[in-house]
């Protein structure tokens, strides 16, 4: 394991546009908003550091795995594969207890652009929030910088797949309609 992947631009998206619109509008932004996002900057970082929130958690798992994180910097479709299988998606870890216990790991869409943001240790949720819109099975949707096509959210790629196991994790198949 290595040190835990982080941006440095993690939860500015929404504090920067708001200080963008005060501007515009003005007024000065409200202290308290802006201390909210410092407090969870604070407790992200605490979280990072805490055995228990590391425990049973995909996230941690992938944000500090070397082999994992250098992959998803070294290509935006891989990354953007990595976050549309994250979300709409179960996970479990492949260990006996969280097995036994139906222990399960999911993430919001918005979680799962902030955690690639993470790994790739650039930019904020909103560079791959949304990022799978439009490709589906009748062939629309966004290529990547590589040429390569972007999948929809939910769609778990067999790439995405087996290097998810190899961490120890396997995406729980949804059975709703």
């Amino acid at each position: 394991m290595s040190k835990m992947a982080k941006s440095p631009n993690r939860n500015s998206f929404q504090k920067e546009g708001y200080i963008l619109r005060c501007k515009k509008e003005g007024k000065e932004p409200n202290p308290n908003y802006l201390a909210m996002w410092e407090k969870l900057g604070q407790l992200d970082l605490e979280n990072d550091i805490n055995p228990e929130w590391q425990k049973n958690n995909m996230e941690y798992d992938m944000r500090s795995t070397d082999w994992f994180v250098a992959k998803v910097k070294a290509s935006d479709t891989y990354a953007q594969n990595l976050y549309a299988a994250i979300c709409n998606n179960n996970f479990q870890k492949l260990e006996v207890v969280p097995i036994l216990k139906e222990e399960r790991w999911s993430a919001s869409w918005r979680s799962a652009g902030g955690i690639v943001a993470d790994i790739r240790e650039k930019g904020d949720y909103i560079d791959w929030y949304c990022s799978g819109i439009g490709n589906d099975e009748r062939g629309y949707g966004l290529s990547g910088k590589e040429g390569h096509d972007y999948v929809a959210e939910s769609v778990v790629t067999d790439e995405i797949r087996n290097d998810l196991k190899r961490l120890g994790w396997i995406v729980i198949e949804n059975t709703d309609d």
